[in-house]
Formats: C-alpha cells, sequence, structure tokens
C-alpha cells in the first residue's frame, strides 16, 4: 500500500481556460480618426461652454458626449491599452486646442476633467465588457460623466458670481440623457467594426448560469 502511494501519480489539473477577449490591432487610419474625433469635441465643447441656454444648461453639454461613444467604440474593437493611447493624444491635442481657444482657467478645467474621465471610462468599460452589451456604454459613461462634470465645473467657474452649480447640474442630465441615446449608435458602429465572430462572441456574450 504504501509503495502504491509513492508510486501513483497525481491527478493533473487542466490549466484554466484563457477568456481574455481577442482585440484588433490599433492601425494609424483609426488612431488619427479617433484623436481628431476627439480634439474636434473638446474644441467644439470649450466654445459652447461659453454660451449658456439658461440658468441650468450651456450649449457644450450637447457636444462632449460623444467622447465617450469614441473611446468606448476603440475599447470595444481595440481594447482598453489602445484606448488609452487615444485617449492620451487626444488630451495633448486638447491641450493644445483649450489654450488657442479658451480661458487659461477653462483649458486647465477641460484638460483635466477630459484625462481623468476618460480613463474612468476606460477602466469600467474593460470591466464590465463580458456582460450584455449595452451595460459596459452605459455605466462608464455614467461614472465618467459624472466625474467630468464635478472636475470641470468646479476648476472653471467656482466661486464665481455665475449659477455654475445649477448648470452643472443641468450639463450632467443632458450628457447621461445623450448617452442613453448614444447606445443606438454604439451598436450600430459595434457591428460594422466588429472583430472576428469568435472573438466578438468572447467579449460581448453575457456569461451562462
Amino acid at each position: 500500500m504504501r509503495r502504491f502511494a509513492q508510486s501513483a501519480a497525481p491527478p493533473s489539473v487542466p490549466p484554466p481556460s484563457s477568456t481574455s477577449p481577442a482585440f484588433a490591432a490599433l492601425t494609424p487610419r483609426a488612431l488619427l480618426l479617433a484623436v481628431l474625433a476627439m480634439g474636434a469635441v473638446v474644441l467644439l465643447s470649450n466654445v459652447l461652454v461659453q454660451f449658456p441656454i439658461n440658468d441650468w444648461l450651456t450649449w457644450g453639454a450637447f457636444s462632449y458626449p460623444v467622447a465617450f461613444l469614441v473611446s468606448n467604440l476603440i475599447n470595444r474593437r481595440f481594447g482598453p491599452r489602445a484606448a488609452r493611447r487615444v485617449a492620451w493624444c487626444g488630451f495633448a491635442l486638447a491641450v493644445l486646442l483649450s489654450i488657442w481657444i479658451a480661458t487659461p482657467r477653462i483649458a486647465a478645467a477641460s484638460c483635466t476633467a477630459f484625462i481623468a474621465a476618460q480613463l474612468l471610462d476606460i477602466t469600467v468599460f474593460d470591466r464590465l465588457r463580458r456582460g450584455h452589451w449595452w451595460r459596459a456604454p452605459i455605466v462608464a459613461t455614467t461614472c465618467s460623466a459624472t466625474l467630468d462634470t464635478t472636475i470641470f465645473w468646479s476648476i472653471a467657474f467656482a466661486g464665481s458670481a455665475l449659477p455654475w452649480v445649477s448648470w452643472a447640474a443641468g450639463d450632467l442630465a443632458v450628457k447621461l440623457g445623450i448617452g442613453v441615446f448614444l447606445l443606438a449608435p454604439f451598436r450600430a458602429l459595434l457591428w460594422r467594426t466588429a472583430p472576428p465572430a469568435a472573438a466578438d462572441a468572447a467579449a460581448t456574450r453575457a456569461p451562462q448560469r
């Protein structure tokens, strides 16, 4: 019995299967288009935020959520590393554009809020990518829009006589509403630029219970 116990080999344990989704390589063209889209959104938003509609809203709230759509599409197709690369390149472009077209305070607020919100959006999206297709973009956009609004309005207008608190509340409400609206183009563009079927299934299929 002792000899048998010593000679018996322990049962082999199969290595855990990898469930990491496969991502497409970020091409120079995709990088350029994404960065230009980010820069255009920041440029337009920094101009529009200086034009209030009323005591609850400025025009900038309607353009900025597109930045989260771009980030989420890059994250889904090319992965979080590529999305962070786009975010930092977009940040560099945002700094140049903000210094050119905005006041120093708005430029500082815009750039700080942009990179903080983008990095949060990428992290949250990546954590939730294996759930239902709509969960990652809506939760990531909600978290990042809240952070972006808090940072931007606090730095740009805190201490001023302007109704910046109500502007911030209206800004966030519009961003969240547009975030829900942008789920439709997100899904449509996801189908159009989807990776190979096996990788896409691994990245987007909800876990079975």
